[in-house]
């Protein structure tokens, strides 16, 4: 009895004693591991959420671009009717200016006929019928007579047609002058509604580039929030990995010490106490329903195997000498399981385990130990070890 007593005190010492050595910087360095972990999921929350704006930023700047080449086609349109218009206008305002100095040339031409038209009409009346007979009589023949007469008639009737034909050109040319200016008013207001439209369309463009601008910039700015993000997600992955190393390190100096301390007891105790790692251990419903919990928050998403081999982890350090030796006291043990700290796993037994993890707790328990190992952690490819799924057991 004094034996057994005197190895039970030595491994309380020894536990005391490695734990004073360890127990804070593995506390400590899982601590920052579960920091660095809810930053990275803080970090991916926010990336995303730079990756959606920025989805939706280009979304609106393509939109944007199809809306601003169809202002600038239509603007393009507008201006040129609006220079066909104004060309039109230009030439219609020549011609009437030219069909003004026309109108003038045909008044001056009308009055300076008939001025002549009544001076020979004067004259002719003025002129005593005696007069008129006697030139008449002076005619040396009757040709000449005759020609005489139809040259005082030629003269009435080509004052007349003349002055009619001035009458009737004045006419026409004032007509003309009418329709130009009712098309000239036409135009005018035509160039009016063009040159809205136009100024229209250009306050749209404008007003579409600028919306384009401050789209591209708001792109950049998420792409470039998105691409921080991201950088700043690497940086935490290497040091989430090389912060996995210290503790997988670590973990592996308290192993090696504990696997010597028990091989030094082992060799001490008897053959039954050797092989009790396969017989069953005497839990209850609580037990099982922690453990159960425990396996859903570690090994949940992974196979049955994985689930047996976190139970089998809990189980081999209730059973070492170097851990607490209940399922409550190894999963509650301060530092070890980051679901218990993050509150996850409280979750998880106040719901109740699925039952995949309920069955790999109870067989378990019943002594279905797949691996001989005390730790183990997500798989990163720098700890040696048995690789189940995402985790390698060590």
């Amino acid at each position: 009895m004094n034996k057994m007593v005197k190895k039970i005190t030595g491994t309380l010492l020894l536990i005391c004693f490695i734990s004073s050595l360890y127990g804070g910087t593995i506390q400590a360095t899982q601590s920052q591991i579960d920091e660095v972990r809810d930053n990275i999921d803080e970090l991916e929350e926010k990336k995303e959420e730079a990756q959606q704006q920025a989805d939706a930023l280009s979304d609106s700047a393509d939109s944007l671009i199809g809306d601003l080449k169809e202002l600038d086609e239509s603007l393009a349109q507008a201006t040129n009717e609006l220079n066909e218009t104004e060309a039109q206008l230009k030439s219609t305002r020549e011609e009437l200016e030219q069909t003004k100095v026309d109108l003038e040339a045909a008044k001056v031409q009308e009055q300076q006929q008939y001025d002549a038209m009544k001076k020979r009409i004067q004259f002719m009346y003025e002129m005593d019928t005696d007069s008129m007979l006697e030139i008449l009589m002076e005619s040396n023949s009757i040709v000449d007579f005759l020609n005489r007469s139809e040259y005082i008639v030629s003269i009435h009737e080509y004052d007349r047609n003349m002055l009619d034909t001035y009458r009737a050109t004045k006419e026409e040319i004032a007509s003309k002058e009418q329709q130009l200016e009712a098309q000239e008013a036409e135009l005018v207001a035509l160039q009016q509604q063009e040159a809205a439209k136009k100024q229209e369309l250009a306050s749209l463009v404008n007003s579409t580039s600028q919306k384009l601008t401050a789209a591209k910039e708001q792109l950049a700015a998420a792409k470039a929030d998105a691409a921080s993000y991201e950088a700043e997600i690497e940086k935490q992955k290497e040091y989430e990995e090389q912060l996995e190393a210290q503790k997988a390190a670590e973990d592996a100096k308290r192993l090696e010490e504990i696997r010597q301390q028990e091989e030094e007891l082992r060799q001490q105790q008897e053959q039954e106490q050797q092989g009790q790692n396969n017989t069953p251990l005497i839990a209850d419903a609580s037990d099982q329903a922690l453990l159960a919990a425990l396996i859903q928050c570690e090994a949940g998403g992974e196979s049955y195997e994985g689930k047996l081999a976190v139970g089998s982890v809990v189980i081999n350090r209730v059973r070492s000498s170097y851990f607490p030796n209940s399922i409550a006291g190894v999963i509650y043990q301060s530092g070890q399981f980051s679901p218990v700290a993050s509150g996850r796993f409280a979750a998880v037994l106040a719901e109740g385990a699925d039952a995949s993890c309920v069955q790999a707790a109870a067989e378990v328990l019943g002594g279905r130990i797949t691996v001989d190992c005390l730790y183990f952690r997500r798989n990163t490819g720098t700890i040696a070890g048995i690789v189940i799924g995402n985790h390698v057991f060590y």
